[in-house]
Formats: structure tokens, C-alpha cells, sequence
């Protein structure tokens, strides 16, 4: 048996908040599935133990089983079949890094923390790897190609409905049973698509792949989905979306228009809201960075909004381009708010913010959560503590 623990790097978690404030680092979603799903279905589940080296405060869900031989892997690093089977043939003491990054180690705990290894061998191939919250979004084209082959090699795919209108090749779209797609518009010459079980495409949605609807998610009516876009598992989407990672469970589910995004669990956006991706000027975007406390210049042209778990916008709301919303936000009213919306603070630009009682955080998130028949752990309460109580510290 071989024990596998997926480590976090202290930087990379840090530079990838607060979209972990609240899950390991493995437990991003990029393309189809988790990062820790991806390693789980190359590895196999057979004789393996996984667990996760993280923050403390989020062992209470995620906990660590530790061995005197372990297998680390680090959790920003998504798998390929050559990586895969380096990490495999790793033996005792040596691991495998790219630079000074760490990727991969087999050994024991103290030699892990000490960095003492007897060998260091590099990728055959350079890996995707996460490090900052726009890589998510910017790497989700890739990740869905190799997730896609995996999930669908040998399979076959459950039939087209005659009401939907094919652009491209139809062999590149995938439909798992019990999805419902029918009256859709789907191209496929960019890439493919996937649909989740018991997913659903309703009538008049446009969807240029890759796009990837994970199981029980939607595409609303006459949708816009421009690839490479991916709904977590139950998202519910309306409206226009280009470039988009949602992790699941959250709505954005009428008009209006969100790009080069990453959305959290639990999140619902209002009706009409609108998120900025590019600036007028079309100058560089500058991006909050937790790790630094500053905003951080990123390179890109386009990024939109980066949003933690449990975040809500009401109708009609504006945002600004490459605006980070911490855990717990509720923004509402008129006016574009500041770029950087701190965790548990709820109001709007022209109204001002205020701080978000966790009594009252908690009552919202057991009626959301509820709705999708999921509770409200002890374990949940403890990590949004923990949030709370730092919320000041990244500022």
C-alpha cells in the first residue's frame, strides 16, 4: 500500500487566496476535475491512501495520514501520463523537482521537511502548475483536453439529440447518462465538450468549446458560453461567460457578463451583474495578492473577477476589472466597488462596507447549502472561524 499525501506550498497557497482560504491547493478545480481527482484516476485508488498536508485549521475536513514512508505531491502540479510515471518510479529519498520547485517526493516525513534528498531528477516535460489565481483560467483549455481523453478513453458517448445544431466535428462532444441537451447550439472546432451526469443544456444555449458542464450543472436558456469555460458540479449559468472556472455549487444564473473568471463554491451572482475584464485603456491588469498585501502586477491584458466561497452580488451590480473578492462578501447597490473586497464584508461603493457577523454568515450559508441538500459541518464552522479571525491579516 502506498501512502500519498498531496502537500500545499506555503508560497503558492498564499499567492492562490482566497480561492484557498477555504480547500487545499489539490482541491482547485481546473478543466473537468480536481487536481487531486486527476492524480487520484492516474494513480488509482487501489491499495492507496490519499490525504493532505495543509493549513492547519483546514485538517479538521482535509486531514493528514501520515506513514514513515509517504509519497508527496504537490497539490498546485496537475499530472500528465510522462510526469506520473516519474512519480511512480521516485524510490526512497529521492524526489522530483523542476528548478527549486518540489513536485514530488518519496520518503519519509523529516527528510520531506528538511529537504534532505539522496536524488533529484527533473520532468521529462514541463507540467501545468497553479500559482496564482489567473492561471486557473488561463490553463483550463489545457487541463480540459487531458481530462477529457482520460474520462471518455474506451467510453461511448450517449446520442447527440437531433434538435441540436453541430458545428465541428461531433465525435469531440461527450454526454454522460442522464444529461438532458436539447435545442443547443454546439461547436466543437475549438475543442471538445463535455456533459456531466444528469447535467443539463436547455434550448437556444450557444457553447463554443471546450466547455465542460460538470454532473447536475446547467446552461440556462439562450446561454453564451465562449470556451474555455468549465461549471462545476450544480452551477447554474445564464447570461454571457468567456474563460470561465466555476469550482461548484454556484449560480449565475441571468444576464450579464462574466470573463476570465474564477468563482468559488456557494456563490450567487445577481441578476444583471457584469464583471469587467479588460480596462479601457487596455493597459495591464493589477491584481490583489494576499501573500504580498499589495496589488501585484500580472502581465495579462484580460482578467476579470477572482471570487472566494459563500460571495454574493445583488442585481445589476458593476465590477471593475481584475477585482478579487475574498470568503463571505455580499456586495449590493450602485457604483463600481474597490477592486479588492475583503473577506466578510457586505455593502457597496456608494453606501460603504461593513463587516459580516459570522452568526449571520452562518445562518445564509445553512440556507444556501441546504438547498442542495449539503449541511453545515462542525468541521465547516471551524475553517470560517479560522477565516474570520484572519481576515484582517492579509489587508
Amino acid at each position: 500500500m502506498s501512502n500519498i499525501i498531496f502537500f500545499d506550498d506555503n508560497e503558492v497557497r498564499r499567492n492562490l487566496l482566497p480561492l484557498t482560504y477555504t480547500r487545499p491547493t489539490a482541491m482547485l478545480r481546473c478543466g473537468i476535475t480536481t487536481i487531486a481527482s486527476k492524480w487520484k484516476a492516474a494513480i488509482g485508488d487501489e491499495k492507496m491512501t490519499y490525504s493532505f498536508l495543509t493549513t492547519p485549521y483546514l485538517k479538521a475536513k482535509f486531514p493528514l495520514v501520515a506513514r514513515r514512508a509517504n509519497l508527496m505531491i504537490a497539490g498546485h502540479v496537475l499530472p500528465n501520463p510522462e510526469m506520473v510515471k516519474q512519480v511512480l518510479a521516485l524510490k526512497s529519498g529521492e524526489a522530483l523537482m523542476l528548478g527549486e520547485e518540489l513536485i514530488a517526493f518519496r520518503g519519509a516525513a523529516r527528510d520531506f521537511d528538511n529537504r534532505h534528498f539522496t536524488n533529484v531528477t527533473h520532468p521529462a516535460a514541463k507540467p501545468i502548475m497553479l500559482h496564482y489565481p489567473y492561471d486557473i483560467f488561463e490553463q483550463n483549455a489545457a487541463a480540459m483536453e487531458l481530462d477529457f481523453e482520460r474520462l471518455t478513453a474506451g467510453r461511448k458517448s450517449q446520442p447527440i439529440s437531433k434538435s441540436c445544431t453541430v458545428i465541428g466535428d461531433k465525435q469531440r462532444i461527450f454526454i454522460e447518462p442522464g444529461a438532458k441537451v436539447e435545442g443547443a447550439f454546439l461547436n466543437t472546432t475549438e475543442g471538445h465538450i463535455y456533459i456531466g451526469a444528469d447535467a443539463e443544456v436547455m434550448e437556444g444555449a450557444c457553447i463554443r468549446a471546450p466547455f465542460a458542464a460538470c454532473r447536475h450543472a446547467v446552461a440556462k436558456m439562450g446561454c453564451k458560453i465562449y470556451g474555455a469555460t468549465t461549471f462545476g458540479p450544480y452551477c447554474k449559468v445564464g447570461g454571457e461567460v468567456a474563460n470561465v472556472v466555476m469550482q461548484g455549487y454556484s449560480n449565475k444564473a441571468h444576464d450579464g457578463f462574466l470573463g476570465n473568471a474564477v468563482i468559488g463554491e456557494w456563490c450567487n451572482i445577481g441578476g444583471g451583474t457584469t464583471a469587467s475584464n479588460l480596462k479601457n485603456d487596455y493597459s495591464e491588469v493589477k491584481l490583489w495578492n494576499y501573500a504580498s498585501k499589495r496589488f501585484m502586477r500580472t502581465g495579462r491584458q484580460f482578467c476579470g473577477l477572482i471570487m472566494g466561497d459563500h460571495c454574493k452580488t445583488g442585481v445589476n451590480c458593476m465590477i471593475n476589472t481584475g477585482t478579487v473578492m475574498g470568503v463571505g462578501v455580499n456586495l449590493h447597490g450602485a457604483g463600481f466597488p474597490r477592486p479588492f473586497v475583503g473577506s466578510f464584508h457586505e455593502g457597496s461603493d456608494t453606501a460603504g462596507f461593513k463587516n459580516v457577523k459570522l452568526d449571520t454568515f452562518f445562518a445564509t450559508a445553512e440556507r444556501v447549502m441546504s438547498r442542495r441538500g449539503i449541511a453545515l459541518t462542525d468541521a465547516d464552522r471551524t475553517i470560517y472561524e479560522a477565516i474570520y479571525n484572519l481576515r484582517d491579516k492579509y489587508k
